[in-house]
């Protein structure tokens, strides 16, 4: 199944207008977003909110505001999905500027020159030492926190403090393009949840004797699902609000397509009941799988306490 062709049958004719959630069929879905450089994630949470009406919306995994590309905007009951959406793994365009360096690590700090030149050769030989799992200090401009209160503040503030060191994978670095005159290197990359693709640029410009900061970043998929698929804002702005939360958008994906990484299973009408009542019932799985009948999504359930069956880790229906 292609999981950017949600099956119609899932919220096609049958779909609860916008902001008013039914018992038979809850507004449950993804609004794939092509967010633009400047926009927050929190805006573009805000946006759908407003063009559909809804108060349940969420993301799935944040974009820093200069970055633009694929943002997953989680609607109605979807937002119970964040656990599972959020650790697909990412992939990005980078481009890289060599010889400064910015105190946020990207193009909207302050930028100052740094002594170095790098070639392609010494890049190309660089790349592999950032490939699979890596330690990254986490960007004093981040919202993580320490004390209570996010580092980006701390950092505004002119507070130096010891920033955590995580563990991250980057499954795939590859070299795009390199611009030696404009010291800019162009990179894809494939990484896991929690990777600062900011700090990864800083890195290399390190291990190669200057400095380094991503001055654009293109978030270009999150998991299988495509940016190429996504709409822009203005695109969902010019959508009728009735059909922006429907197959007759392409942008948007059901909860069953949403979650296509996960297996199915299809339920008789004795478990049908069972699960509408959030009951446990018979089954092996050993990790989540996705419930369904006639390709609506009814729950996702995972292994239980009990040998041989399988309990509700979120319920749709």
């Amino acid at each position: 199944m292609n999981p950017n062709k949600p099956p119609a049958d899932i919220q096609g004719s049958g779909s609860p207008t916008p902001g008013h959630e039914s018992a038979e069929l809850p507004v449950c879905g993804v609004v794939l977003v092509d967010k633009t450089a400047g926009m927050s994630s929190h805006d573009a949470v805000d946006l759908v909110r407003r063009l559909t009406g809804l108060r349940k919306v969420g993301h799935g995994g944040t974009l820093d505001p200069f970055a633009t590309g694929l943002l997953l905007i989680l609607v109605g009951k979807a937002t119970r999905f964040f656990d599972l959406l959020a650790p697909l793994k990412k992939t990005y365009r980078v481009t890289v500027k060599f010889g400064a360096r910015s105190t946020t690590g990207d193009v909207d700090g302050e930028i100052s020159p740094v002594a170095g030149t790098v070639t392609r050769a010494g890049l190309e030989a660089a790349l592999p030492r950032f490939t699979g799992l890596i330690q990254q200090k986490v960007p004093a401009f981040s919202a993580v926190k320490r004390g209570g209160v996010p580092l980006y503040k701390l950092a505004r503030r002119g507070r130096q403090v010891d920033r955590p060191v995580r563990e991250v994978e980057v499954c795939s670095l590859d070299l795009a393009g390199f611009d030696a005159g404009a010291q800019q290197a162009v990179l894809d990359v494939r990484c896991s949840k929690g990777t600062y693709i900011r700090t990864l640029c800083e890195d290399i410009g390190a291990a190669l004797g200057t400095g380094a900061y991503a001055a654009r970043l293109r978030r270009t998929a999150v998991g299988e699902l495509k940016v190429e698929n996504a709409a822009t804002p203005e695109q969902l702005t010019g959508q009728p609000r009735p059909q922006l939360l429907t197959a007759a958008n392409p942008s948007f994906l059901s909860c069953w397509s949403a979650l296509y990484f996960l297996p199915v299973r299809e339920l008789s009408p004795t478990e049908i009941r069972a699960v509408s009542f959030g009951q446990p019932i018979a089954g092996s799985e050993e990790g989540p799988v996705r419930l369904g009948s006639a390709g609506r999504l009814l729950a996702v359930y995972g292994p239980g306490e009990r040998q041989g069956f399988i309990r509700p880790l979120v319920m749709v229906a």
